[in-house]
């Protein structure tokens, strides 16, 4: 019983199951049955137009890479990180792909909301970064310099033991964080990579294949499944979600399994002990979208992209609410600020994991493309995300979302 619990468990840790979940969410609000949201799918034609209109704006040829933190690396044209590894010598296409994984898995654990003050002083162009491109580069610069690394003339990596001893201080610094300079969730994140450098210190069998241990070893796990030289984006997802799992902080558990980014709702009724659970995996996916290129370019070919989801995070999620596909039953609940675990916050994510599958056909109709030609991933950074900023900014100065939800640093 034990053994099915724990499959029961680990079916959570899938993108199928937040594809299904998040589906059965619209159901339930499409027949009236959430206790936060109506939805009314008749402006979604003119959420696809929006998309379209910042799509081909950034994009004119409406050739759209994929949504990954690799697109944040760029600035002013540069990509910084592209001009540093094709200046580095590296033994062999591995060794890249390592230091990529490493950078991308760091990079991203840094990236939950930073809040509105926040600004990176950038050292090459001398401008102020905020938010996730902020992060962006500040995790760049941090990784560049050799920060994470123990060997001082092999800066591009993250040694495990590095990472689980990081002092706070050295974050503080790295952010240029100050009382003037707030970044939220500076704790969380430091935690995190520690969480991170302790789990991979322990998992050498996995981490530590061709290398000393360090995150980037997750790249010879991955390899190691390829058939054929292909590899499903869905098990790269899986490869994170079971091998990264336990760095989050105390969350869901079921079977001794911890759920990662995984919520309870009680409108989720299934036969066994999964009922009721409603796994998102925000930066799981992420993530794992941030992978994609690393391997690609270690000359494996990626299967199945549309096998993750959309992101379940808040300019995503504000587009639907913004353009009023989603409507709070109480208006009031837009002043409130609410829990990342309360029913409101559940069901927003889980509608806009579910929504953005709608929209993402609605936009190819409109092109004349298809999943293989115009990927979700693709409409994520086309995209759906600038258009949910773009409609933040324009009904709110600050461009905050319409939601206000209280992060700890590694949700979202």
């Amino acid at each position: 019983m034990a053994d099915a619990l724990e499959q029961q468990a680990r079916s959570l840790l899938s993108a199928g199951a937040v594809r299904a979940r998040a589906g059965e969410m619209l159901d339930i609000g499409l027949a009236g049955g959430l206790s936060h949201f109506t939805i009314d799918l008749g402006r979604m034609d003119a959420v696809a137009e929006a998309v379209l209109t910042v799509t081909r704006k950034a994009y004119p040829t409406l050739d759209v890479p994929f949504h990954a933190r690799w697109r944040h690396f760029v600035l002013g044209g540069v990509d910084r990180w592209a001009r540093l590894a094709n200046a580095a010598s590296w033994p062999d296409r591995a060794a890249r792909a390592r230091a990529e994984f490493d950078l991308a898995i760091v990079s991203v654990l840094l990236d939950a909301g930073a809040g509105a003050a926040w600004r990176y002083r950038d050292a090459v162009t001398g401008q102020g970064i905020g938010r996730s491109e902020g992060l962006a580069i500040a995790s760049l610069d941090m990784f560049a310099s050799g920060l994470f690394s123990r060997d001082a003339s092999a800066p591009f990596r993250a040694d495990a033991d590095v990472l689980a001893q990081l002092p706070l201080a050295a974050l503080t610094a790295a952010f240029q964080v100050s009382d003037a300079n707030p970044l939220l969730g500076l704790e969380g994140r430091t935690d995190l990579l520690r969480r991170l450098g302790k789990l991979v210190a322990e998992r050498a069998d996995v981490f530590g294949l061709h290398d000393t241990p360090r995150p980037g070893g997750l790249f010879d796990h991955i390899a190691a499944q390829a058939v054929g030289g292909a590899i499903a984006a869905p098990a790269i997802l899986s490869a994170v979600l079971n091998q990264l799992g336990p760095i989050w902080p105390s969350r869901l558990e079921l079977a001794g399994v911890p759920l990662g980014d995984c919520w309870r709702h009680p409108a989720l009724r299934t036969d066994d002990a999964t009922a009721g659970f409603v796994p998102l995996h925000k930066l799981s996916q992420w993530l794992s979208y941030s992978l994609i290129e690393p391997l690609q370019r270690a000359g494996f070919e990626i299967t199945d992209i549309d096998g993750l989801t959309g992101l379940a995070e808040y300019r995503n999620g504000g587009l639907f609410v913004d353009h009023e596909v989603l409507r709070l039953r109480d208006a009031a609940d837009a002043e409130r600020a609410h829990a990342v675990d309360s029913l409101l916050v559940v069901e927003w994510r889980a509608l806009t994991v579910a929504l953005l599958d709608r929209l993402a056909e609605l936009v190819r109709a409109k092109l004349g493309r298809t999943p293989d030609t115009l990927p979700l991933a693709s409409i994520l950074e086309g995209g759906t995300w600038a258009a949910g900023r773009a409609i933040a900014f324009s009904r709110r100065p600050d461009g905050a979302p319409p939601l206000k939800v209280i992060s700890d640093g590694t949700v979202f």
